[in-house]
């Protein structure tokens, strides 16, 4: 027993010595990750005793440790993942023998929509103003929906994500488009949006449903409006318009006459009031000379210029002006109580016991009125003015009005815009409400066909009669618009000086 205890003893001896050569060997083994690690807790607690004597306004905070630990692990080199590359479609030869083609689409032709404005048209509706493919419109049947996402989600005041309940396309171009065709998206939700008005984000969710490619429905979801925190104006769509008459111009481009822009301008703001806006849209035609012309009733608050040049990359029906009008119109809805469309070389005329607001109030029963046609002369001009006619302005001395019958002219017209859901160029077809085209002894408009395009005197022609036939085209004198030339030049005079004086044709 005494030989066991002692090689028992001996055996325990043993054990320790060889457990305290495996600590050497490791610790030996991981040297230099101990000397590593025992140096940085040094460096650690170097820069803790530093840190007490540091200024207080030079902190370090746990987020800022966060920030330089995440940014050293994102130094760690990482290995994208490569896109797999689009499988090219090869001819098939079937087992019966047919040869199947193969078809690789690329690219695409046109651009599924482009939006160039949105607006509310009441407390639970929204109408977005834009351009879509044609082809796209004409022979397929693309959808839209729309979506709200309010920037706070708050369940007990119903304000949550909502998808419109009712959502439909107005195609107002008459099939004139191009390329691109006019879509105005009309979306009504089932309750008012944003009313606690705490802000959010109107989508546009627009589906080719297999137009252009039926193996696809592409979606493209589209941030048409956004409304910030406090922004939403409840009363707009209640209270009285800011303004009585406002006219929506279609796209002016080309060389334009500063002189026969200036003669409008003054016309129509003696014409509508004080209570009247005009807005313009450059699409060309506002070249320096014409922004001269336009600046003085801009600084009076009478207009509003709008650069829409950039609509010119996308091929729509006569620069767009479609989608102008209607963008107009939908911009303006609530600040206008009627809204005029006409062009730039036509005058609105009332009789002289009439004013335009004994006229628009006798309409007031209508939603729209579409206003008739009188069109002059662009060449022929009275003997009486040769000598002064350098002085005088273009409706002054083109006094021969077209009289030929059996003719279709053009009417155009005036609206009252809450009523209207699009628009066109010589009338609307999308209205709540009445029109009527029995206007005639109230109110028509002159015509001078191409004159606000050319910068050269437009007296080509002095005729000493009051009835001629010239080119085929039976003309009287007519001086309806002469004999309330001096009123407009005095008129000017007084609202904006001599600053037009010296405008150039």
């Amino acid at each position: 027993m005494g030989k066991e205890r002692s090689g028992g003893v001996s055996g325990g001896g043993g054990g320790r010595e060889k457990h305290n050569k495996m600590l050497v060997g490791v610790v030996c083994n991981f040297a230099a990750e101990l000397k590593l690690l025992l140096t940085a807790l040094l460096i650690l607690c170097t820069l803790a005793t530093l840190l007490q004597f540091i200024p207080s306004r030079f902190t370090i905070s746990a987020s800022d440790l966060r920030f330089c630990i995440s940014r050293i692990a994102a130094a760690a080199p990482s290995t994208p993942a490569a896109a797999a590359p689009t499988q090219k479609e090869t001819d098939e030869v079937l087992p019966s023998g047919i040869i199947r083609r193969a078809f690789n689409p690329y690219g695409a032709a046109a651009y599924n929509f482009i939006s160039m404005g949105s607006y509310r048209g009441g407390p639970d509706t929204f109408a977005i103003v834009g351009l879509a493919s044609k082809p796209l419109h004409l022979y397929s049947r693309p959808t839209y929906q729309c979506q709200w996402l309010p920037f706070s989600n708050d369940t007990e005041n119903n304000n949550v994500t909502i998808t419109s309940s009712l959502t439909y396309k107005i195609l107002p171009d008459w099939g004139y488009g191009r390329v691109y065709t006019v879509v105005i998206v009309n979306c009504t939700f089932p309750q008012p949006i944003n009313l606690d008005n705490s802000g959010g984000t109107l989508l546009l969710h627009a589906s080719t449903s297999g137009g252009g490619d039926s193996k696809f429905n592409l979606t493209d979801t589209i941030p048409a409006l956004t409304e910030p925190p406090g922004t939403f104006n409840l009363s707009l769509f209640t209270s009285k318009p800011k303004y009585d008459y406002l006219y929506c111009g279609s796209s002016l481009y080309g060389t334009l006459s500063p002189q026969r822009v200036r003669e409008w301008l003054a016309y129509h703001v003696r014409l509508f009031g004080e209570r009247s806006h005009f807005v313009i849209h450059d699409a060309g035609g506002i070249h320096e000379e014409v922004l001269e012309v336009l600046k003085p009733w801009m600084e009076l608050g009478y207009v509003t210029l709008q650069d829409i040049r950039e609509q010119e990359r996308f091929d729509g029906y006569y620069h767009n002006q479609f989608m102008v009008v209607n963008d107009c119109l939908h911009r303006y809805k609530f600040m206008a109580k009627w809204m005029f469309f006409f062009d730039v070389d036509e005058y609105i005329y009332v009789p002289p016991k009439s004013t335009i607001h004994s006229v628009l109030d006798s309409l007031s029963d209508y939603s729209q009125f579409t206003i008739e046609q009188m069109p002059m002369s662009s060449k022929l001009c009275h003997s009486v003015d040769a000598a002064k006619r350098h002085r005088k302005w273009g409706f002054e001395k083109l006094v021969y009005r077209d009289v030929k019958r059996g003719i279709r002219r053009d009417r155009k017209y005036a609206i009252q815009p809450r009523n209207v859901f699009a628009t066109g160029v010589h009338m609307s077809q999308n209205l709540a409400g009445k029109t009527t085209h029995k206007t005639e002894g109230r109110i028509k408009y002159f015509h001078y066909h191409g004159t606000i395009a050319e910068r050269r005197e437009p007296c080509r022609h002095l005729i000493n009669s009051t009835e001629i036939n010239f080119e085929k085209t039976p003309y009287v004198l007519d001086t309806t618009l002469r004999d309330v030339g001096g009123s407009v030049k005095k008129f000017e005079l007084k609202m904006i000086g001599p600053r037009l004086q010296n405008t150039r044709q």
